[in-house]
């Protein structure tokens, strides 16, 4: 029931052609006192282009422009996304308490898919009984089915696609089968993205040699053949300063770090999507003592296929992948297992 949890947010939008459109779209976005005279981008997630922008006036962010295919898109501020909605013809406001779009054919059924799925959470939050609580979970994936099929060649069915199918995780096959299914995702720049990072994460699971890469960093190149393929065991975890999990993960990295330090383990963080300045501020704050490679960004998530951090991988002495993706006990059974057989 992960995916009946989650909260209705965007990780990623896509461009997709629709019949062209007649009339023009203005989007009309609130904004804060303190963002007055601020320029904001109108950004098109799929391609990464700027669609529009404007200066905020009298609180607003206000869009004008024509379209012919409607899309996922964004407003950005100094780099923040600013809400997430369907790009169409017609007049679409936000609502200033929900920032959810309205106006518009396609946003006005997001608003509702929205609403639905809120009602029959509370419901399940609020209901006692496995089987009462099952047959609600039921009604959510219909509803979630049913709207899908109804759109699934518009944006509309393209972000339930995104978000509530959860397509970031699926595997390749998955992947091409669903377009397969469904030709208008086809086009979707995003989807072709996931099935090759799909694919780059099913080359680095257990059993698979491990991928080298570089980063510079402050003039010096680190590299993770330094580290990986020595003859011991490293654990290498990829996390970031911002990232909660990444965080709390560290915990167990320093008890497994303590145990075994002195038996032939070494310990690698490595610094992805994140500032070097705050990086380096949080192995400070919190006391990380092995070694990290600073400022990688997005070269080993690509390589590797991650799409979501603390990513913690154990390399064994030749390079090999021991472990991947595991956290707490399952992560300290798979090095208690690989560190029993070295020490035999």
């Amino acid at each position: 029931m992960k995916l009946f949890k989650k909260t209705i947010l965007i990780l990623a939008a896509a461009a997709i052609p629709c019949s062209v459109l007649a009339e023009p779209y203005k989007v009309r976005l609130p904004m804060s006192e303190d963002d007055e005279g601020a320029m904001v981008y109108l950004m098109n997630f799929d391609t990464d282009e700027k669609i529009d922008s404007t200066l905020v006036t009298d609180k607003t962010a206000l869009f004008e422009g024509e379209i012919d295919e409607a899309i996922l898109a964004t407003p950005v501020l100094d780099g923040r996304r600013q809400g997430v909605f369907i790009l169409e013809s017609g007049s679409i406001s936000f609502s200033p308490a929900t920032r959810e779009a309205f106006g518009s054919m396609l946003n006005d059924r997001m608003r509702d898919l929205h609403d639905n799925i809120k009602k029959l959470r509370d419901s399940y939050e609020a209901t006692a009984g496995e089987k009462k609580r099952q047959d609600i979970y039921m009604r959510y994936q219909a509803l979630v089915d049913s709207t899908f099929r109804e759109n699934a060649d518009n944006a509309l069915g393209f972000y339930i696609f995104l978000q509530q199918f959860d397509a970031s995780q699926m595997d390749a096959d998955r992947l091409r089968s669903e377009l397969e299914k469904y030709p208008y995702l086809k086009n979707s720049e995003r989807l072709k993205h996931y099935i090759a990072k799909a694919e780059r994460r099913e080359n680095s699971q257990e059993g698979k040699p491990f991928i080298d890469f570089e980063v510079t960093y402050n003039g010096q190149t680190r590299r993770l053949s330094d580290h990986v393929g020595k003859g011991h065991y490293t654990l290498v975890d990829y996390w970031a300063s911002w990232c909660g999990p990444c965080i709390r993960q560290t915990e167990v990295l320093k008890e497994i770090y303590n145990k075994y330090k002195d038996s032939g383990l070494e310990v690698l963080g490595v610094a992805v999507w994140d500032k070097p300045e705050d990086t380096l501020a949080a192995i400070r704050r919190h006391d990380l003592p092995w070694d990290c490679i600073i400022d990688a960004q997005s070269i080993p998530t690509e390589l590797y296929g991650i799409s979501g951090i603390p990513c913690i991988i154990l390399y064994g002495p030749d390079g090999t992948i021991i472990s991947r993706d595991k956290q707490d006990d399952e992560l300290r059974a798979a090095v208690d297992a690989a560190m029993s057989s070295a020490m035999k």
